[in-house]
């Protein structure tokens, strides 16, 4: 696989890019990433890769508009210098919530990224977690959202947690709790909140019981964290005895921290999907990595082996923990 394979990351989160590496035993291909005076990036390509597969390991996570352009820039430079197929790993795919027209003269920008990724060039993208599965029809090219929660479940297993109830901030991420609910052998509780306008939620009740409870608090990505921490708030109200909060993607934007810190909250799980900065990285937050994962992933995307194999092992693991049919 060494010999046909290269592995190339651009800035976004050099952290999990090397851990992929070693896992794979893969050399990262040396790659230039500069910013001009004017804010313009460039890239040069320091190796040849003519007739190699490349992976290209870059999340469009803030600064998005960065981030993303350094992956359309590399992707070209790939495929100019010849490379046999490139495949963008995006752990973390931006604009994700910007799925649908909501008011009259709103671009899509999710399928406008989504075709821009593929006119640079990209022949396949993996993701974790789209914040609808329905991104992966923007594309016409192979998408593989791989699923975190079965390594979220697994960590929460290892607490050994009592009376488990597995809450939904909001009834969009119903379907999100239940499926971590099934994984924990839990019961479910989803929260009514409103959104009166773009970055203000307001909760307003819940449906299902947390008294008494440890409560696991499940979201897709966490922004300024004003969801959660308004659900962690109802939570305690409604007699939670513990509240975790967890969640793939770590934006963590804007006051998210200061409202994370709030003694309510036990713990916070999340994966690298994004790098994370020291000044972010408070007691509380425990991070699962995802490379692994990926690694393994990757692999089976160049042998063309069936990426479900990959998951049985880790169902199998939880059953056993959780107490419940491998039922998938």
């Amino acid at each position: 696989m060494a010999k046909h394979v290269q592995l190339i990351s651009g800035t976004s989160n050099p952290e999990l890019a090397g851990e992929i590496s070693s896992y794979l035993n893969i050399p990262l291909t040396p790659v230039t990433i500069k910013r001009f005076n004017d804010g313009e990036t460039y890239c040069h390509i320091e190796k040849s890769v003519r007739g190699h597969d490349l992976f290209l390991i870059q999340s469009t996570s803030p600064p998005v508009n960065e981030n993303l352009i350094e992956l359309l820039l590399i992707t070209d430079a790939l495929r100019r210098a010849s490379a046999k197929e490139i495949t963008a790993v995006i752990p973390y795919f931006g604009y994700s919530r910007q799925d649908r027209k909501a008011l009259p003269r709103e671009p899509i920008s999710a399928k406008l990224v989504a075709n821009m990724i593929e006119r640079a060039g990209i022949d396949r993208v993996v993701t974790f977690d789209l914040h609808v599965d329905q991104i992966q029809g923007f594309f016409d090219i192979p998408v593989d959202n791989i699923e975190s929660l079965p390594l979220i479940a697994e960590y929460i297993l290892d607490k050994k947690l009592s009376n488990v109830v597995v809450v939904s901030p909001d009834a969009g991420g119903a379907k999100r709790a239940r499926r971590l609910a099934k994984l924990l052998n839990a019961s479910l509780a989803i929260i009514d909140k409103r959104r009166p306008k773009h970055g203000v939620a307001e909760t307003v009740s819940l449906i299902g019981d947390a008294k008494g409870k440890t409560a696991i608090l499940v979201d897709d990505i966490i922004d300024t964290a004003g969801t959660l921490a308004s659900a962690a708030k109802l939570l305690s109200e409604k007699g939670a005895k513990e509240i975790y909060v967890c969640a793939t993607h770590a934006v963590f934007s804007g006051p998210a921290i200061e409202r994370l810190k709030n003694e309510m909250i036990t713990e916070v799980i999340v994966t690298n999907t994004i790098s994370l900065p020291k000044e972010k990285r408070i007691r509380k937050i425990r991070v699962i990595s995802l490379a692994p994962l990926l690694a393994e992933s990757i692999k089976r995307i160049y042998e063309g082996s069936p990426m479900g194999v990959l998951f049985e092992g880790i169902y199998n693991k939880l059953s056993k923990k959780a107490g419940y049919k491998n039922e998938r």
